[in-house]
């Protein structure tokens, strides 16, 4: 059954957090957005959802680089109960999907729920001042309704605030796989 995602007040700051990546290597988060935009997403193998539109994400990110903008994706499953998140299927999800950019683990969960984040993919992004500048999702697509990904939603968001300016609302929230939680 699908999940919407949490519509988190836009403006909310980016939550200082550091988390390990795949290689055991630690990313702040923060730091990681610099002096620009910050992509969060939190991302599962497993899920169909992540899956239709992985390889897009991966595009979308390469062309944004450039822009000054960073993607980041978190997976905070319950690995012991979903095999397919645990580290071998992230990274083979990772270099099946042509991402360039960190992926991270977040095994006690506190990330996701200081996020706010309940779904996968459920997608973040940060303005140049650390703020919450858009929280949705990717495009209108899902894996059964025959719309193409296009990541027009998160595209139109990032063109805006890479140019310092507001996203209106409303955001159309992620659809995907519920966060597997730890019980």
């Amino acid at each position: 059954m699908a999940v919407s995602s949490s519509q988190v007040p836009l403006g909310t700051a980016l939550p200082d957090q550091t988390l390990p990546d795949l290689t055991g290597r630690t990313y702040n988060l923060p730091e990681l957005r610099g002096e620009g935009v910050l992509v969060v997403l939190f991302a599962a193998n497993h899920c169909p959802y992540v899956r239709h539109l992985e390889a897009a994400v991966g595009e979308l990110a390469a062309a944004f680089a450039d822009k000054g903008v960073q993607f980041v994706a978190i997976c905070s499953n319950d690995a012991s109960a979903y095999p397919d998140d645990a580290l071998a299927g992230l990274a083979e999800q990772a270099d099946r999907a042509g991402w360039q950019f960190p992926y991270l683990i977040d095994e006690d969960q506190f990330v996701a729920k200081q996020f706010g984040a309940v779904c996968t993919p459920d997608f973040f992004a940060y303005d140049v001042n650390g703020r919450l500048g858009y929280r949705g999702a990717f495009d209108a697509s899902t894996p059964k309704n025959g719309e193409a990904v296009t990541g027009a939603d998160l595209r139109t968001a990032l063109e805006l605030l890479v140019a310092t300016a507001p996203v209106p609302e409303p955001q159309r929230p992620s659809m995907g796989c519920s966060i597997k939680w730890r019980e």
